[in-house]
C-alpha cells in the first residue's frame, strides 16, 4: 500500500501544471504602475489630452479607482509619469539599436533613423499632446518643460557616447540633438495633415540623414573613423 500510494502521488505531481510563485505585493504593485502608465499614453494617443480621464485610464488599465489614486493622485501626474516613463525606454532602445549597427554602417544617418523610429510611434503623439496642453496650463507646462529638458540632456549624454565632439558653433554636438529632436516633432505634426502617400516625409528625413552624415564627416577624426567605435567609460 505504501508503494501504490507512493507511486500515485509521484503520479499526482508528474501531471499537475507548473507552481505558480505568488507575487510579492512590492510586485504587484509595480506591475499594477505600468499598466496605469501604458494605459495612460494609449488614451492619450487615442484620446487627446482633454479626453483622457482618471477613470478611462483605470478602467483600461483594469485597475480599481482607489488604487489608481493611491499610485497617481492626479491626472497630470499620472500622464507626464507616463511619457516620462516611455521616453526614457525608447531612449533605451535607441541605445541598444546604436550599438548594435553592423561594422562599416553610416553612423550619423543611422541615428536620424533609429530616432525617428522609435519616436514616431504612439508615445511621440501622446508627448505632443502634453506640449499642446502645456501652453495654457501653468502646472503642467512645468512637468512638460522638466521631462524635455531630462529627455534632451540623456540624448546629449548618448551623441558624445558615440561620436567624438565637434568644434563647430553652428552644429555642436550640444545643438545637433536638439536640432534633430525639433525637427522630428515637426515631422511627427506635418504628418498628422500630409496625405498618407505624400513623399515629403521620406525626402525630409533623407535630407537629415545627409546633414548629420556631413556634419561628422566634415569634422573628421581618430574617434570617429575607427573602424570599432566604442562608448565611453561613465
Amino acid at each position: 500500500m505504501w508503494y501504490l500510494g507512493g507511486a500515485m502521488t509521484k503520479a499526482a505531481l508528474a501531471t499537475a501544471g507548473p507552481v505558480r510563485v505568488r507575487r510579492t505585493q512590492q510586485e504587484r504593485s509595480a506591475a499594477m504602475r505600468l499598466r496605469l502608465l501604458d494605459a495612460a499614453v494609449d488614451c492619450l494617443y487615442e484620446l487627446g489630452y482633454s479626453g483622457t480621464t482618471t477613470i478611462e485610464v483605470a478602467a483600461r488599465a483594469g485597475v480599481s479607482r482607489g488604487a489608481q489614486l493611491h499610485h497617481f493622485p492626479t491626472k497630470e501626474k499620472l500622464v507626464t509619469e507616463a511619457v516620462r516613463h516611455v521616453l526614457a525606454k525608447r531612449l533605451d532602445e535607441f541605445r541598444e539599436a546604436f550599438a548594435n549597427l553592423p561594422e562599416g554602417a553610416d553612423k550619423p544617418g543611422a541615428a536620424v533613423d533609429i530616432l525617428w523610429e522609435k519616436l514616431s510611434c504612439k508615445v511621440f503623439y501622446a508627448w505632443l499632446e502634453l506640449v499642446v496642453a502645456a501652453r495654457t496650463d501653468a502646472p503642467l507646462k512645468e512637468a512638460v518643460v522638466e521631462i524635455a529638458g531630462q529627455f534632451l540632456d540623456q540624448v546629449q549624454i548618448t551623441a558624445r557616447d558615440y561620436f567624438a565632439p565637434q568644434d563647430d558653433k553652428l552644429l555642436s554636438l550640444e545643438i545637433a540633438p536638439a536640432f534633430a529632436f525639433a525637427a522630428m516633432q515637426g515631422l511627427a505634426l506635418d504628418r498628422i495633415v500630409w496625405p498618407a502617400e505624400d513623399g515629403r516625409l521620406d525626402r525630409v528625413l533623407a535630407a537629415l540623414r545627409g546633414i548629420a552624415t556631413m556634419a561628422v564627416r566634415a569634422h573628421d577624426s581618430p574617434r570617429s573613423t575607427s573602424s570599432a567605435p566604442t562608448p565611453k567609460a561613465r
